[in-house]
């Protein structure tokens, strides 16, 4: 597996790419990852991991792409994978997320190693999140004519919601036979989790994840603060190993910042805030993926609002409430129905953690992803015994 990431990392792509990686390894599966020089080594259990030279001057460990992380981080990613295949024979490369494709590709021409590519996003609506001194027209244009050409290159695309594959397809990127759709999974431990009852007057509504700017943090703190403007019974809960530092100026402006608490805390901390909290919130509204915060939540039981544009995958009405993008006004309306209404929010949660036991497990995902890797080693005639 190819991680263009800190690895193993608390946030989306590091952490589907850690679960699926192990799931594999617990199937029998012998996996290697070649990934950044960041990341906690001592949770990769049955992994083998080959990093990069450490580069001194990156510690970012939040997404987004840098032109340092371009250039000079994935053409280390590109050789330490290439040093890699020609000590060991390897049946697939499974390459996470655009770089790592690119990283890929040109290791790919030691010996034909077929390339699985596992598309987690859409660059057409993610590049333009980030600053990288281009107009966001220039970076969605970048993004689409990015997303058209590079899964080609792959012998198999693996999409991670429908959405994605319905995309790629439209753009011509890939053939119908050379994609599949396989979600990401929810993590046991929030399976298992038991939620406490409320205690005392206060109510706690919580976000998880990473701050950076998609996310949608400061509509978050604008239906919040609409909220607030009704009742004083609600504060805001903030889990997050990102720093708050950004939003400190909007949330003292809108004069919640006394009602939000923030805590930094990895994702080993995340179930004990979930389990004291009323609901759970998921503002991004651009995501043709499933944010993992939202499996999540899911799995834990929570009673979750969240914008349309990221919320595709929850059934509205039937697994959280869903509200039109950047409808601040409507989502604040829709935590106040949750927080006041503790049937529908007792079944709202109940029947998403139902779906996500039945739907979401990481072995299933490993289970589809093995059928991925059979299908391509029979189409390109590679095998173990080559």
């Amino acid at each position: 597996m190819v991680a263009a990431c800190p690895f193993p990392y608390s946030r989306g792509t590091p952490i589907r790419i850690f679960h699926l990686a192990r799931a594999l390894a617990q199937r029998g599966h012998e996996i290697h990852v070649v990934t950044y020089h960041l990341g906690d080594e001592t949770v990769t259990g049955d992994l083998r991991l080959h990093r990069i030279p450490n580069v001194r001057t990156y510690r970012k460990f939040s997404p987004g792409p840098t032109y340092q992380k371009l250039v000079v981080l994935d053409s280390l990613l590109a050789l330490e994978l290439i040093r890699l295949l020609r000590r060991r024979r390897m049946d697939v490369i499974h390459a996470h997320h655009v770089e790592g494709l690119l990283a890929a590709l040109p290791a790919r021409r030691l010996n034909r190693t077929p390339i699985v590519f596992d598309a987690h996003t859409l660059l057409e609506l993610e590049l333009p999140y980030y600053a990288l001194g281009l107009t966001a027209a220039t970076t969605n244009r970048l993004g689409r004519f990015l997303d058209r050409r590079l899964p080609r290159r792959a012998d198999h695309t693996i999409a991670v919601t429908e959405d994605i594959r319905l995309r790629l397809l439209e753009l011509g990127a890939v053939q119908a036979d050379r994609i599949s759709v396989i979600w990401n999974g929810a993590a046991q431990q929030l399976l298992d989790l038991r939620r406490m009852s409320p205690q005392g007057e206060t109510r706690t509504a919580i976000f998880t994840g990473n701050l950076a700017s998609y996310q949608g943090i400061d509509l978050m703190l604008q239906a919040f603060a609409s909220l607030r403007a009704t009742r004083r019974d609600v504060r805001l809960l903030i889990v997050s190993a990102d720093r708050f530092t950004d939003y400190e100026v909007l949330a003292r402006d809108l004069g919640i910042r006394d009602a939000i608490d923030v805590t930094q805390a990895d994702f080993d901390g995340v179930p004990e805030h979930l389990a004291r909290a009323d609901i759970a919130l998921n503002p991004r509204i651009d995501c043709p993926g499933v944010p993992q915060k939202l499996l999540n939540y899911m799995a834990a039981g929570m009673p979750i609002v969240s914008f349309a544009g990221s919320g595709r995958f929850l059934a509205a009405g039937e697994h959280g409430i869903v509200v039109r993008d950047g409808d601040t006004e409507g989502f604040a309306q829709a935590m106040a129905c949750l927080l006041d209404d503790h049937a529908l929010a007792r079944r709202l949660g109940n029947s998403a953690r139902r779906f996500a036991a039945a739907e979401l497990s990481w072995s299933r995902a490993a289970e589809l992803t093995e059928e991925v890797y059979a299908s391509v080693l029979e189409k390109t005639g590679k095998s173990r015994n080559d």
